[in-house]
């Protein structure tokens, strides 16, 4: 059953750095383009606006994502388009299934969408609602709260710096193992209200809780590797000059690309010696986008 009316515009998300995408990915005519990360559509969007002969198979694994968007986009581009329910980590199987080779460019963005922090629970620490976080609960079973409750302090602490890079992350483990004997961790302000008890105040240049929620979503998701093996996947699905454009939000995926270009520099050759920043036109006003790093290579 189609969603309603109203459900449809739940779903809001700005896509960042567009015309840098448009920049680097340079669509060609006739050519394949994979957006590795639907998302609310506005890259794809784009990407079909500026080049009008060329198509673009889009892949995400949020169902609300396609349920929200895909029809709005099939609408406007008709058959230029298609959508594949799936997780880029899975790119030579899905392309596969899709009998899809050599395409001439692949984008991923690796950011979390605004409907998923402001409508699905466990995202958001502004609002109470249940410990989730799972951006698709077909791929995962464990949420937040399983991880929060099950694990040991150790394991939540490496969790917590590796993912969030928590100063804290040892104090932050011990009190929350210390009042789940008595409480379990269940909703996103109890885990706020641990952490605030945890960080002082001359230390919050940001919520205090940012980096622990950014490391449990990284953890549920397994948000790493997927990024991990969608590189590596994404080299051979490129036709010969073929582009692969990446956009990070923070400095663990960023680092990701930045190595994986290094380190394939004989297949990949790189368009951005420095990461593409936003300019000051959409800073003020795309917030989320201060924190958007892009990358390109093409196949050599």
């Amino acid at each position: 059953m189609k969603p309603s009316t109203p459900a449809m515009t739940l779903y809001q998300h700005k896509s960042v750095l567009v015309r840098e995408v448009i920049t680097y990915l340079n669509p060609l005519p006739g050519g394949t383009y994979i957006d590795a990360t639907f998302g609310g559509g506005g890259h794809t969007k784009a990407i079909l606006a500026h080049e009008p002969s060329c198509n673009v198979v889009a892949i995400d694994w949020d169902k609300h994502a396609i349920a929200h968007n895909e029809e709005r986009i099939k609408e406007e581009f008709g058959d230029r388009f298609s959508m594949v329910w799936g997780n880029f980590a899975h790119l030579y199987k899905i392309l596969k299934h899709e009998k899809i080779k050599n395409v001439q460019g692949i984008l991923a963005d690796f950011g979390t969408s605004q409907f998923q922090i402001h409508e699905q629970p466990g995202f958001s620490f502004q609002k109470d609602t249940p410990l989730d976080m799972r951006m698709s609960p077909s791929h995962h079973r464990e949420t937040a709260s399983d991880v929060l409750n099950s694990m040991t302090e150790k394991e939540l602490a490496n969790i917590f710096f590796a993912y969030g890079e928590e100063v804290h992350a040892r104090k932050i483990a011990r009190l929350i193992v210390q009042e789940r004997v008595r409480n379990p961790i269940k909703t996103t302000h109890q885990l706020v209200y641990l952490v605030e008890r945890v960080i002082p105040h001359f230390s919050r240049h940001t919520h205090p809780a940012t980096k622990i929620f950014q490391a449990l979503r990284i953890h549920v998701n397994d948000e790493l590797n997927n990024i991990t093996a969608f590189l590596s996947a994404a080299p051979a699905a490129l036709a010969p000059q073929g582009r692969l454009v990446c956009i990070s939000f923070h400095s663990l995926e960023d680092r990701l690309v930045k190595n994986f270009f290094s380190q394939h520099c004989m297949a990949l050759t790189t368009l951005t010696p420095k990461p593409v920043t936003a300019q000051e036109d959409e800073l003020a006003t795309n917030p989320s986008s201060r924190s958007a790093k892009l990358r390109a290579a093409f196949k050599s």
